[in-house]
């Protein structure tokens, strides 16, 4: 009678357990999911975005050089080249959370010639 005690208690203990790591790893799972989302929305706004900033002439993108905040996002503008424009478009730093740097969303290069002189 004891041994059959002891084994109910036994079967119990593993069943609890299984039970408390299942509902663990759902949990964890529907938190993964959750975030995967949020990151595919934000990308989806930010790739709606560098599209409006793709449609700017030299003389905005010339505006717009160095790092500039729009909205929740950094927007990064250089110029390597005389007609080659480089887009960054990054997460803001949030130095709270110990995130001195922004992690990048979406980048590109742009290319915009010179308007033609028109003294030539």
């Amino acid at each position: 009678m004891a041994a059959a005690l002891l084994e109910v208690m036994v079967a119990l203990t593993i069943l609890t357990v299984a039970g408390t790591w299942a509902v663990a790893m759902a949990n964890q799972s529907a938190d993964a999911i959750r975030r995967v989302r949020e990151a595919d929305a934000e990308t989806r706004r930010a790739s709606g975005f560098l599209d409006a900033v793709a449609l700017w002439p030299r003389e905005d993108l010339d505006r717009h050089l160095g790092d500039h905040r729009e909205g929740g996002w950094v927007l990064t503008v250089e110029r390597p080249a005389l007609s080659l424009y480089t887009i960054v478009l990054s997460t803001a730093p949030d130095t709270a959370a110990g995130r001195p740097l922004g992690r990048v969303l979406l980048s590109t290069a742009l290319f915009r010639p010179e308007a033609p002189d028109a003294s030539h």
